[in-house]
């Protein structure tokens, strides 16, 4: 559980997901890339805590002295804002869950892998990534504790950094947001992992908000008689992002 915020003293808590920086070419990451930046310097003036929830990049995997080349402008960005006092959290996703210390040593931005509850004021929230969590999809689960396991993380630290990060790269261009060839922008109603997910939380345990990312679709959809979930949609086609001022929660986009 993230620390409570008993106040937000008139400022507002951000939220964003899914940027995939890395894909589908370089040219449009890094278009991209600063459009985030120019995103972030818009909500700096009134930001409490910015709260990024996950696959930010499209790859990532730290080896124990060298990380994957390019997003410098987006991690110079971060430790501006850090440095100003800007808190920052970071929730890993399916496609950079192998972050680990370099986050936290360089930029103090500490590194979260489970979704987390977060006490705001008189709100209750839940928030993370959200693969993995709701009925179906066994087989990514399977792979999901093969990729989290201790062994499967040394053993991909074996490979040079030339062929590591060059293999993933190669799949990360046969990823469903690289290639946008299904039907990710159709709402699949009762069918949505993530908000049956959050029906049977709330059926156990009552949240005011349900933000989670993974998804790539902006979607708010009721949750029981007084909550809601949030899904942030993505960078690649929507630029939306989430704000929290302590009693409204709004699903924004970014228009320049």
């Amino acid at each position: 559980m993230i620390k409570p915020i008993k106040s937000l003293n008139g400022k507002k808590l951000y939220f964003a997901s899914d940027f995939h920086l890395g894909v589908p070419t370089k040219s449009k990451s890094r278009e991209r890339e600063r459009r985030i930046i120019r995103w972030l310097d818009s909500v700096k003036q009134d930001a409490h805590t910015i709260f990024l929830l996950g696959d930010i990049f499209d790859f990532w995997f730290e080896y124990k002295h060298a990380i994957p080349k390019g997003f410098i402008r987006l991690q110079g960005k971060l430790a501006e804002l850090s440095d100003a006092g800007i808190p920052i959290v970071f929730f890993t996703g399916n496609h950079d869950m192998w972050m680990f210390d370099y986050f936290t040593d360089e930029l103090n931005i500490p590194i979260y892998r489970e979704p987390q509850q977060l006490s705001v004021e008189n709100s209750k929230l839940l928030i993370g990534h959200g693969d993995g969590l709701g009925p179906g999809d066994h087989s990514y689960k399977i792979l999901k504790k093969v990729f989290a396991n201790r062994l499967s993380q040394w053993l991909f630290a074996r490979l040079h950094p030339n062929f590591g990060i060059g293999l993933a790269n190669f799949w990360s261009q046969r990823s469903r947001i690289s290639n946008q060839n299904n039907d990710e922008d159709t709402f699949k109603g009762d069918d949505e992992f993530l908000w049956q997910y959050c029906k049977d939380v709330e059926g156990k345990e009552h949240h005011d908000y349900y933000v989670f990312g993974h998804r790539h679709l902006p979607l708010d959809l009721e949750v029981g008689n007084s909550g809601r979930y949030i899904n942030l949609g993505e960078w690649v086609n929507y630029d939306t992002y989430g704000a929290f001022d302590g009693s409204k929660f709004e699903l924004l986009k970014f228009e320049e």
